[in-house]
């Protein structure tokens, strides 16, 4: 399943862009995900609760970051395993100034497996869109404090 899209961060390039590199800021924004522990350099493990529908459970992962181009750009990657299935996305994160502002667009694919992808590719589509949304809300709180 292919995402893309594009929100405003409420912070200078510099800043959205470290914003996106922190783990403890990526797991407070992350829906589901308590925190990140680092495993290597730009590498985290993590613990995230996924529903989707009367489907859900825990997963088990990774998250890397790669092709980092500060503060341009940067791929992002995650993998996550549990009872209910699989998922699998990376993504190209580009960082545009735009006065105080910065826009963040990204373009990305997700595939997902077992009982998970049971539900659908359209209701796939309608959370994976939901869960970034709910992410780039929760970036932009934590960057106007």
């Amino acid at each position: 399943m292919k995402i893309s899209g594009s929100y405003t961060v409420p912070a200078p390039r510099e800043r959205a862009y470290q914003l996106l590199q922190d783990p403890g800021i990526l797991a407070k924004c992350m829906p589901g995900t308590d925190q990140l522990h680092k495993l290597a350099e730009d590498e985290y493990d993590m613990k995230m609760k996924v529903v989707i529908a009367s489907i859900g459970g825990q997963f088990g992962g990774k998250v890397r970051l790669e092709d980092q181009h500060p503060p341009e750009s940067f791929k992002l990657i995650v993998e996550g395993s549990g009872k209910i299935g699989f998922l699998k996305g990376e993504g190209l994160l580009n960082l545009a100034a735009n006065g105080d502002l910065t826009e963040v667009s990204f373009d990305g694919e997700v595939q997902v497996g077992g009982t998970i992808a049971s539900v659908g590719q359209r209701l796939l589509d309608t959370t994976a869109k939901l869960i970034i949304k709910k992410f780039f809300q929760k970036l932009s709180e934590v960057a106007n404090n």
